[in-house]
């Protein structure tokens, strides 16, 4: 009988003798399904229906790894938190804050040509970086002020918003066109670091065009630095009075 129900219990796990068992054949124990059988021959025929047991999984539960992401998702999302990316940005703020460039890149370039500083030109363009740099103060009480906006009308938001009128002040104050150029230059940077670090509630579009806007009118005023600092300095009043004598 137990060689004909051999097959039907054979499992295809791991055997593992089970020790009760085997201590019952050491003692002489009869199993209750003997039937009168030797221990020893129980022993030698049921490793295969009753000792085989099968291999059951008792690990500890381990939380899955997360997959790593995908190099292509990754590159896609340095594209599009790139500082630099104007794709988003609409139309009308991208035109009007290039052409709102043209003072600042058009005098370094002026006097570069000529060779020649104009402080006329210069004390031009440190009052427009002064009129802008006002005019980012705006921006942020702008901001706070509707309903609903994520910038709330706080003793921070307000204050911060104040420092680059504050700024533009010093600035007009300096002795020299350097030092208010350099005056301009420190409160860009200061209300850049502002909007974009500390307290960064603006649009995706906004933060990257003012980076890109604030870095050439840093640029275009350190090269009216240079220039000022290397050429020599001429007032165009006295060249439009030249003129006007050679031409009498």
């Amino acid at each position: 009988m137990f060689q004909l129900l051999r097959p039907c219990f054979r499992i295809p796990s791991k055997v593992v003798y089970h020790p009760r068992l085997l201590h019952m054949g050491r003692c002489g124990i009869a199993h209750p399904f003997s039937f009168g059988l030797p221990t020893l021959q129980l022993l030698r025929q049921t490793p295969v229906i009753i000792i085989k047991t099968q291999d059951i999984h008792s690990s500890a539960c381990t939380w899955k790894k997360k997959k790593s992401p995908d190099p292509e998702q990754d590159i896609v999302g340095m594209e599009r938190s790139n500082p630099l990316s104007l794709k988003d940005c609409p139309k009308p703020a991208l035109y009007l804050g290039f052409a709102g460039l043209i003072p600042f890149v058009s005098v370094p370039l002026i006097m570069a040509v000529s060779q020649v500083a104009y402080s006329e030109l210069v004390y031009a363009q440190v009052a427009y970086g002064v009129s802008i740099l006002a005019f980012l103060g705006g921006i942020r009480w702008g901001f706070a002020l509707p309903e609903g906006s994520p910038d709330k009308p706080n003793w921070t938001s307000l204050s911060i918003s104040i420092v680059p009128p504050l700024m533009s002040w010093f600035a007009l104050l300096c002795r020299n066109n350097i030092e208010a150029a350099a005056m301009v230059i420190v409160g860009l940077g200061i209300a850049l670091h502002y909007d974009i670090a500390f307290l960064p509630t603006y649009p995706t579009w906004f933060r990257n065009l003012r980076t890109v806007l604030t870095m050439v009118t840093a640029g275009s005023l350190f090269v009216t630095i240079f220039i000022v600092n290397v050429c020599p300095e001429k007032h165009l009043s006295d060249i439009i009075s030249e003129k006007i004598s050679k031409l009498t």
